[in-house]
């Protein structure tokens, strides 16, 4: 709340500088399509009346003049998301303290307010609250549940035209970090509480292209407390992608860091310096209905006394009938992690998943994490009517390494690797209705069955898991 207050300070005292470099925002017709990063949204087209703009309950709030010429405006908005969530045999039916069945309820608040002084300076701050009903599940309320009152976002912008078409934003405070598809750095929108870091980044940006460089320090959630970064780990790196015109898609290199105090991966233990280098290749293949997604990464770095040698890929590749009525679409995919195999000796082999969104990828039920992981999928998914999609996914689930242990989707040890035991961990199948009433109302509801196999058998307890959710999100 310090920097909070630091930032609208500094806002307050720009506003009566901001007409000498001032410009007017651009017009358009359709209005911004919200986005996961908030902050992303432009909504200076609202400066100029055009009478074929949509008309929208809460255009007056997105766009707020504060001085004559326009140049200084500021935007609110904001997200109220509830999800029931009901479970069935949770973590596998694990014996302990609390229930493996429970049903329960997640609440989350976000409102932001963005302010431009000119065309040069622009600060950013979104609050949030986020909560739980009793969760009598492995865990309770978690972090990921529960943060009563925070600071998710609050930074402060210097954009700097450089030509035509290219500027540098430097960017200081708080912020949420998305590249890619987010298979390695997410905000993690799923979860209750959201993920965001502390730090400083560079945002080099160009017609068909981009480069953010950044160094930052996670954020921990304290669930009635003032968050605050964390300590013991800092990131950091360079992320570019690049629009091309005739892949009808592009390309993305990347390079991260990531340094922690302590770390353990199968049985080797201390100081972590892991670098990531990686890319990725999407797009359409010619004017037929394929499309497809191609990334992979290599790690290398020291843990201890250890040296990193691991290295993940994700594909997917899709075909939809554009022509048939719902314009369905049938998807292959394959991801996969190394695992360890020598556990404690001098080299470490567990691919580092960093900041994920892996409940995207992974299977919704989060039992399986982007390390020690071999993964082929098929799905398919189909509107069968206007605002209805509905999509199911199977996916496979085997050890990459079978002296390695199962990990879950916030890389905790789901099941440690034992010797002589199999590599068959199970599959899952995740189905997912969703039924967007508007621009702002969205209701999503899905149900996900896990078949545990024979690894998890040999484990410990092996029930199958059922989990079920339903979420109502209303944006604006």
């Amino acid at each position: 709340m310090r920097l909070a207050a630091v930032i609208l300070m500094a806002l307050s005292l720009g506003v009566c500088h901001a007409d000498a470099f001032a410009q007017a925002p651009a017009a358009g017709t359709a209005l911004p399509k919200y986005q996961v990063l908030r902050y992303n949204e432009d909504w200076s087209l609202l400066a100029t009346d055009d009478p074929n703009r949509p008309k929208d309950f809460f255009n007056p709030v997105k766009y707020i003049k504060l001085n004559d010429s326009g140049s200084v405006w500021m935007s609110f908005g904001g997200q109220y998301r509830v999800r029931v969530e009901g479970w069935d045999s949770f973590n596998f039916g694990a014996p302990g303290p609390v229930k493996d069945q429970n049903t329960f309820v997640l609440n989350r608040l976000l409102v932001h307010a963005d302010i431009h002084l000119g065309e040069h300076f622009r600060g950013f701050i979104e609050g949030k609250s986020a909560f739980c009903t009793r969760r009598d599940l492995l865990g309770q309320c978690r972090t990921l549940d529960t943060d009563e009152l925070a600071l998710q976002n609050g930074f402060v912008d210097v954009i700097l035209p450089l030509s035509d078409d290219t500027d540098l934003t430097l960017r200081g405070g708080r912020q949420e970090l998305l590249f890619g598809k987010q298979r390695l750095v997410s905000p993690l929108n799923w979860a209750n509480t959201r993920r965001t870091f502390d730090g400083i980044s560079a945002i080099l940006k160009g017609r068909k292209w981009a480069a953010t460089g950044f160094l930052t320090r996670p954020v921990n959630v304290v669930k009635y407390k003032q968050n605050d970064q964390d300590e013991d780990r800092t990131f950091y790196g360079l992320y570019a992608t690049r629009k091309v015109t005739r892949m009808k898609g592009g390309v993305d290199v990347y390079w991260m860091g990531l340094n922690r105090t302590r770390a353990a991966f199968n049985g080797t233990m201390g100081h972590e310096n892991r670098q990531t280098l990686g890319g990725r290749l999407w797009g359409k293949i010619g004017g037929t209905g394929f499309d497809y997604d191609a990334e992979g990464a290599y790690q290398f770095g020291t843990l201890g006394r250890a040296a990193i040698n691991a290295f993940m890929l994700g594909t997917e590749l899709g075909y939809t009938f554009r022509e048939t009525h719902g314009k369905p679409r049938f998807f292959v995919g394959y991801d996969y992690a190394t695992g360890d195999h020598n556990p404690g000796d001098t080299s470490v082999e567990t691919f580092n998943q960093l900041f994920p969104l892996g409940h995207a990828y992974l299977g919704f039920i989060d039992s399986v994490a982007r390390q020690n992981i071999s993964s082929p999928n098929a799905g398919a998914s189909w509107k069968p009517v206007d605002k209805l999609t509905t999509k199911i996914k199977y996916l496979v689930f085997w050890r990459a390494d079978d002296d390695d242990a199962l990990y879950n989707a916030g890389g905790g040890v789901v099941r440690p690797g034992i010797a002589g035991s199999s590599h068959n961990i199970g599959s899952e199948m995740d189905l997912t209705v969703s039924y967007k009433f508007d621009r702002h109302a969205l209701l999503v509801g899905g149900y996900n069955h896990f078949f545990p196999d024979d690894f998890i058998q040999e484990t410990g307890p092996a029930k199958a898991i059922d989990f079920f959710y339903m979420t109502f999100q209303y944006t604006f």
